[in-house]
């Protein structure tokens, strides 16, 4: 079996008129009116939350509730991505591989996702992060770019530009935050682990799901999926007297 691959980079200057060219053509295609790719959970509340879906070609955002639970968003991310065909491109900060590690590939089959479909790059900072992630949307055939920021801001402007490069080629773009942004942002749903906090497309909601890996799907779990024990009942002679 073939285990994901790891890139590292410097990024290069980018010259503004091809920049501004790329942004104007991601504008016409956003304003086409074409019908927007979904990305179902395949459970009934979720999905019709999201009217049909996850949004592809457009740019989403899934944060850590702290950055002790950032395996949490982590796994949420690459389970959506196992949903989509194509490569799946990682792209994190070197220092936050060091510390955290990559994903292994065994857990990627576990989680759907074939490890030949995967790429890890590793960013000097979170900026490079960023521009890496604009450029990776941009190449055709894209299944779903991923970009790990542990920053604890971000401009607007960079989620908006992350946004029209996704249009661009109707990608899944997914930015992971180890902590919830309270800043702005250009991103079409924001979650926190599986608590969706702001949805363009519908109202916001919280599940609890769990991955089946032998049906690879996502299950809504009960609320009480146990049965709860009645009450104890008092036998004491006192009470028996009463």
């Amino acid at each position: 079996m073939i285990g994901p691959q790891t890139l590292s980079f410097a990024p290069a200057e980018l010259d503004g008129t091809s920049v501004l060219a790329h942004l104007r053509r991601a504008l016409v295609t956003k304003n086409r009116g074409e019908s927007p790719t979904l990305l179902p959970f395949g459970v009934v509340p979720v999905d019709d939350a999201l009217g049909g879906g996850l949004e592809g070609g457009i740019l989403h955002e899934i944060a850590a509730a702290r950055e002790a639970e950032a395996a949490a968003a982590s796994g949420f991310a690459l389970l959506l991505a196992a949903r989509t065909s194509g490569p799946v491109v990682w792209i994190a900060e070197d220092m936050a591989l060091y510390e955290s590690g990559v994903p292994y590939g065994p857990g990627l089959d576990d989680l759907g996702l074939n490890p030949e479909r995967f790429i890890m790059v590793a960013a000097p900072k979170s900026r490079d992060v960023l521009w890496a992630v604009e450029e990776a949307l941009s190449c055709r055939g894209m299944g779903t770019v991923i970009g790990e920021i542990r920053q604890a801001s971000l401009d607007l402007t960079a989620t908006r530009r992350l946004s029209l490069a996704a249009g661009r080629r109707s990608a899944v773009a997914l930015l992971v935050r180890s902590a919830p942004g309270r800043d702005a942002s250009a991103a079409a749903t924001r979650w926190i682990a599986l608590s969706l906090m702001r949805n363009r497309r519908g109202p916001p909601g919280s599940w609890v799901l769990e991955w089946n890996g032998v049906e690879q799907r996502f299950e809504l779990v009960s609320a009480h999926r146990e049965r709860v024990a009645q009450a104890a009942v008092d036998r004491s002679p006192s009470a028996a007297s009463a």
